[in-house]
């Protein structure tokens, strides 16, 4: 429990930083690619609105919503611009033919390059967006048109270099605090795994000293059974002791399993055969319900595991399919190979399916219905033990609901290493 409560804390603390990075790194470098595309678009709007070129000297003062300040040619750019800036411009006609190239302004590509680009622009109609590196701009010009190019690949470039390197340092920042969290969660947890060692030490000390109490009531019922005879209190008296020693040796039971301190009794054996073995008894109380039991067990899996642990698993989840499936009911137990493991599931029908998370239900003393479990004389440990057994054979158990049932699906590998020995 301390180890999943452990891995639980240091998957939301590296879930939540993650979730923090991807946001930070994504909206830095969204807004380092949207400057980039609007100080095209200015380059672009700039040249077009200057007959294909650069302002004489960048004197002119920048054609915006607002007025620039002489000598600058607008927002982020200086007199250097003209220079720093490659691009070409393509003239068309009226019939949307090439009559221009002005290619003095850029060396990565040809003329003929150039008049392709401003050809494959002009057929498909489209007056701005990306070719390639290139971004452009189609405006009119005269009884034609124009078509301007600025080469974006310097600053695609830095661009792409910078989120490379944002994204390593993220993920090399993310690594250290996973490092640090991993080492520090243990200090975290260190209260709840306090709470919960003094909670099984209770336990423990208190299953061993409600023993003694017990026996001397036993004892005393039996005198007087032997003065008086048997009768409905001493009668009484004993049901109620021998479910309290089944309480008691059950905690006591599930508190050593969740400590590890059961040595398992490994061995290979017949799954089939213990399921169906452990599954016999329950045959005759589901008829006295008017219940159907239908066992369908694939023959011939074989297990490395605790023989006895695996037959307690079984009785656990078939004992509370009869409890719970109500008069008429139906009950199927399943069983077989999965992968290199086994499995097991009991599905029952239900008058009423518990709502909520049905994890709740492996909690101690966790019942759905009260009422209906005192009535039966469960008292909301036993799928609490079904868990501890199926983790301790380093599976799962999980329950889900249906139409009108309830599925209990338990996972087992097909070998483990525990206390009590390896396969």
């Amino acid at each position: 429990m301390i180890k999943r409560l452990q891995r639980k804390f240091v998957l939301i603390a590296m879930g939540s930083l993650l979730a923090v990075m991807v946001v930070l790194v994504g909206a830095i470098n969204a807004v380092n690619f949207v400057q980039m595309d609007r100080r095209a678009d200015r380059l672009l709007e700039l040249i077009s609105q200057n007959g294909g070129g650069f302002p004489a000297g960048g004197k002119e003062p920048y054609r915006g919503e607002k007025p620039q300040k002489e000598g600058l040619l607008g927002p982020g750019m200086t007199e250097e611009t003209p220079f720093e800036t490659r691009y070409f411009v393509v003239w068309a006609d009226g019939a949307g033919q090439v009559s221009q190239l002005d290619t003095s302004h850029i060396a990565a590509l040809s003329s003929q390059e150039a008049r392709s680009l401003g050809e494959e622009v002009l057929a498909s109609g489209r007056t701005g967006g990306y070719k390639g590196s290139y971004k452009y701009l189609k405006t009119a010009s005269g009884s034609g048109s124009m078509v301007v190019f600025v080469d974006c690949s310097s600053q695609m470039r830095t661009g792409l270099f910078y989120l490379a390197v944002s994204c390593g340092v993220a993920a090399a920042s993310f690594l250290v605090v996973l490092v640090l969290v991993s080492v520090f969660s243990r200090r975290a947890v260190r209260p709840v795994m306090e709470s919960l060692e003094k909670q099984k030490q209770f336990i423990t000390d208190a299953g061993h000293e409600i023993k003694t109490p017990l026996a001397v009531i036993s004892a005393n019922t039996d005198v007087l059974e032997l003065e008086s005879g048997a009768n409905q209190w001493t009668e009484s008296i004993r049901n109620q002791t021998a479910r309290l020693e089944r309480l008691v040796k059950d905690l006591l039971a599930l508190s050593r399993m969740e400590e590890g301190r059961i040595a398992l009794s490994l061995s290979d054996f017949s799954f089939s055969d213990v399921v169906e073995k452990a599954a016999e008894p329950f045959l005759a109380p589901a008829r006295q319900r008017g219940q159907t039991l239908e066992l369908a067990i694939e023959p011939g899996v074989a297990l490395c595991g605790d023989k006895g642990g695996v037959r307690q698993l079984v009785s656990i989840l078939l004992d509370n399919a009869v409890k719970y499936a109500g008069e008429g009911g139906r009950i199927q137990l399943r069983a077989g190979r999965r992968g290199r493991g086994a499995f097991l599931e009991v599905v029952n029908t239900a008058d009423s399916l518990p709502e909520g998370d049905l994890d709740r239900l492996f909690d101690r003393f966790y019942r759905a219905d009260s009422s209906r479990a005192r009535a039966t004389g469960g008292y909301g440990i036993g799928l609490s033990i079904a868990r501890a057994i199926a983790e301790a054979h380093g599976g799962r158990i999980t329950a889900r609901r249906g139409e009108g049932e309830i599925r209990f699906l338990v996972a087992l590998r097909a070998g483990i290493e525990g206390p009590g020995g390896q396969k």
